[in-house]
């Protein structure tokens, strides 16, 4: 791990004696003490920008195109490919560091959004090329988050790393509150190829961020050493972190609550708005920016709620009260007739979203030590396969019963299995 008292570049200390003294009285501000984080936060910011400006764009494109739910949730599940590999970038992350592996997902997700720009400028692009696209960025952008916040906690000291993370989280959240309203905007007025010219600055500047401090490339020690790394199998490494994780209550009951966010809730939210304003407020394409927007908002004022918590906040019990919240607003959220009225309950929605994954970002970094961290963080981001199947089974629900049905029996399973999430690992959650 880094040394706190070592200088992490010429002049600039990591926090050995705490943060500057203008820093203090602001403890959401304390993280940018820290060299590598001034750089990796706004670095961080532009890629969730171009992540949901790219999500809402694509998606309402295959949507238009193709006038078919089922071509959305095939777009929206391509997008999570990658969560069956992410315990293989834990074990890469362990074995090379977080900083470099990060470094390699982003020139990724630039090539990608140049490729694709490409085809829009040639207008060559078509449904069949989205899909292929974001296909290919499924296998590595769902680590993105759980990378990110692996190296955060590598260079954080410990007292602001409450902070920290929920600083990182606000990288998300006020992607989906600007991204979403910028990127329907510039698609509606521009159109496909200018709006991914942004994109691709986005990607390539968020890129170019993440060289700019190199100390943690130089002072972060490996989980492994690249001496043990030599003696030891990869795969050996990933049945060690599935076994911990396994093994170890408080990260069973995390990784099961993720797993159930991701495929009760957050498909309601994510891959299935551009359906509900389409097809159930009869809004357009901005419209959906709002809907976007609103739950978004909700959850960055959690998470800047939550960047000003103590070092003895219960977590625990933060997650999974926020959690039941989450789901009943969703219910709520599930029966609304007009999208005006859908805009504050989304808006709580997403403050009690932010209390419940924020909260078990932060208490997985911890519970899982430094020697398993990444891969600990892998089995996490491989839980997200559960959204596109909850996606995928979206798609004949709604033929079925309708889109409140639906959503009502997805709100209604996540309560009811977050009930039993709680009672079945009471001992490790509520102590």
């Amino acid at each position: 791990m880094l040394d706190r008292t070592e200088t992490t570049s010429e002049g600039d200390t990591a926090c050995a004696a705490g943060p500057p003294s203008g820093l203090t009285r602001f403890v959401m501000l304390a993280p940018f003490a820290t060299r590598s984080f001034r750089y990796q936060w706004p670095a961080d910011l532009l890629t969730s920008w171009a992540f949901e400006m790219e999500t809402i764009i694509l998606g309402w494109y295959v949507l238009v195109e193709t006038g078919s739910v089922l071509w959305l949730t095939c777009f929206g599940a391509s997008q999570y490919l990658g969560t069956l590999i992410a315990p293989l970038y834990g074990v890469i992350g362990d074995r090379l560091g977080h900083k470099s592996l990060l470094l390699g997902m982003r020139v990724v997700y630039a090539l990608c959004a140049l490729a694709l720009l490409g085809f829009a400028l040639s207008h060559t692009v078509t449904p069949w090329v989205v899909l292929a696209v974001a296909t290919f960025m499924g296998l590595v952008r769902p680590s993105d988050l759980g990378v990110r916040s692996a190296l955060i906690a590598e260079t954080m000291p410990t007292e602001t790393l409450i902070s920290a993370l929920s600083l990182s989280r606000t990288t998300t959240d006020s992607a989906r509150v600007v991204g979403s309203l910028l990127g329907a905007s510039m698609f509606t007025f521009f159109g496909l190829a200018p709006a991914y010219m942004i994109i691709a600055t986005f990607y390539v500047v968020g890129m170019l961020l993440m060289l700019g401090d190199t100390a943690p490339l130089r002072h972060i020690s490996l989980a492994m050493t690249p001496e043990e790394a030599a003696g030891k199998s990869p795969w050996r490494d990933l049945k060690e972190g599935l076994t911990y994780t396994w093994n170890t209550p408080l990260l069973l009951a995390l990784v099961s609550l993720a797993f159930l966010t991701n495929l009760s809730a957050f498909p309601l939210t994510n891959g299935l708005m551009p359906y509900a304003a389409k097809n159930v407020f009869m809004i357009g394409q901005t419209g959906l920016g709002f809907l976007v927007a609103s739950f978004a908002a909700g959850a960055l004022v959690g998470s800047i709620i939550l960047s000003n918590a103590g070092a003895r906040t219960r977590l625990t019990r933060l997650m999974m009260v926020s959690s039941l919240i989450w789901y009943a607003l969703l219910l709520v959220f599930a029966q609304m007739p007009t999208a005006a009225s859908a805009l504050p309950v989304l808006v709580l929605a997403g403050i009690a979203q932010s209390f419940s994954m924020v909260s078990l970002q932060i208490v997985l970094l911890r519970a899982s030590g430094e020697r398993f961290r990444g891969r600990v963080m892998g089995v996490r981001m491989m839980a997200i396969y559960s959204l596109p199947l909850g996606l995928l089974a979206a798609g004949p629900l709604i033929d079925w019963i309708g889109w409140h049905g639906t959503a009502s029996l997805y709100a209604t399973v996540g309560l009811t299995f977050t009930a039993l999430i709680a009672l079945r690992w009471r001992a490790a959650l509520w102590r």
